[in-house]
């Protein structure tokens, strides 16, 4: 089967992506792990080898050419970041070693603003990442984590929703993008609602930002976090937006070089933002590849990938549907491409390594979604999660694979 989207060639973008050559086990590699972590362009390595073999050096200190010209590439990155998000000042962007960091840097930063009479809400499709920081800030402060619950198809209940927002409520967390069921939550309508009861919401969008167009002005979300590798760009860099009222708020989450304005052994004051959150040297070749990945991207259009990839998971759901005892769970009408199953009894661990030895890469497990797992009473799922370097034929390939997997395994 061949792509409906004409101008989308699926074929010449493959070409990007060196990986995609490979054999695993003596099979191609089908690569349906991208929830985990997309694969590189070569526009991205390459960015990443130019850094290092023609101007590497520290940044922001330095009056000599090197580091000016790291400085300038790495700031470049920063503004790519903001136009891409749309975010209203480029100091509204702090780069992080990635998604977790960021989550951190607020759940650490509000523990002195909360008492022990304040709610906070997460909701219970969250990734752990999105829970434990919660959690951990509310053993400092005393308050309490209330949780919105989901529905059996996947999606949030929003009436419980809304009766749990009160006066109460100082902070709301949600995924924008479920990583376990690829539901698409309805974030504008979650970040009203809590700005009537005067809540912040901090959306954590690793999930969405290689699938969806993100605009942090037009979901008007108070933060809003990601992570480079979901999107093509390297591991240990990530974002932070923040509006500014609410980031001068914060106190700084670590502290040493570059975070300062100046230190006697009296007392410090901090720098101005984007820098107060950024001690140390940072992943300087990481943030100019976050910026290079995000141009990649838009070069071929968030939104051909975003209709590309929802055609890939119509097609991969209904042929997966037609095998016997295969459940799929997450069934929300706005989802990404994302395939959470598992067949009968069998256990999603063995169907994975199966899988593996076929040269097919998935995720299985809980998926650092254990609440997940345990409101649907299962040990874990095989997680197929496409991008739009895949193809039809691949999960041609794969739909046989499972069918495979399941004769050997009754």
């Amino acid at each position: 089967m061949t792509t409906s989207n004409s101008s989308f060639d699926v074929n010449r973008i493959r070409l990007d992506f060196p990986i995609l050559k490979r054999q695993i086990n003596g099979q191609p590699l089908i690569y349906f792990d991208n929830a985990a972590t997309s694969q590189k362009p070569q526009q991205v390595i390459d960015a990443m080898v130019d850094y290092y073999q023609n101007y590497n050096a520290n940044i922001h200190r330095g009056v000599h050419a090197l580091s000016q010209e790291a400085t300038d590439a790495y700031e470049k990155a920063r503004q790519t970041l903001q136009v891409h998000f749309n975010v209203p000042k480029s100091n509204e962007v702090i780069f992080t070693s990635g998604t977790t960091h960021a989550i951190n840097i607020v759940a650490s930063g509000y523990t002195n603003f909360l008492k022990a009479s304040d709610e906070i809400l997460v909701s219970a499709m969250e990734h752990h990442s999105n829970i434990v920081p919660w959690q951990m800030l509310c053993e400092r402060s005393g308050a309490k984590l209330l949780v919105i619950p989901m529905k059996t198809d996947g999606t949030l209940d929003m009436m419980a929703y809304s009766n749990l927002l009160s006066s109460q409520t100082k902070l709301v967390f949600v995924n924008h993008v479920s990583n376990t069921l690829g539901t698409i939550n309805p974030i504008r309508e979650i970040v009203d609602s809590a700005h009537q009861f005067g809540a912040s919401v901090l959306v954590d969008g690793a999930q969405a930002c290689s699938h969806l167009k993100v605009d942090v002005q037009a979901l008007d979300v108070d933060f809003y976090v990601a992570s480079a590798h979901k999107m093509c760009g390297p591991t240990g860099v990530g974002m932070l937006y923040g509006k500014t009222a609410l980031l001068e708020k914060l106190p700084p989450y670590q502290g040493g070089g570059e975070m300062i304005s100046e230190v006697t052994f009296e007392r410090t004051t901090y720098a101005e933002l984007p820098h107060k959150f950024e001690a140390g040297t940072p992943n300087i070749c990481g943030g100019i590849a976050f910026g290079a990945a995000v141009d990649y991207l838009n070069k071929i259009g968030l939104d051909q990938i975003a209709k590309y990839e929802n055609d890939l998971l119509e097609y991969a759901t209904s042929a997966l549907s037609e095998i016997d005892g295969l459940t799929i769970y997450g069934n929300a009408k706005r989802k990404t491409a994302v395939i959470s199953f598992n067949v009968a009894n069998i256990h999603p661990y063995d169907v994975g390594v199966i899988l593996d030895k076929m040269g097919i890469a998935v995720r299985t497990g809980q998926h650092c979604t254990q609440p997940i797992m345990d409101y649907f009473g299962i040990p874990g799922t095989v997680r197929a999660s496409f991008a739009f370097y895949n193809t039809y034929e691949e999960i041609d390939s794969f739909v046989v694979a499972v069918k495979k997997a399941v004769l050997m395994l009754t």
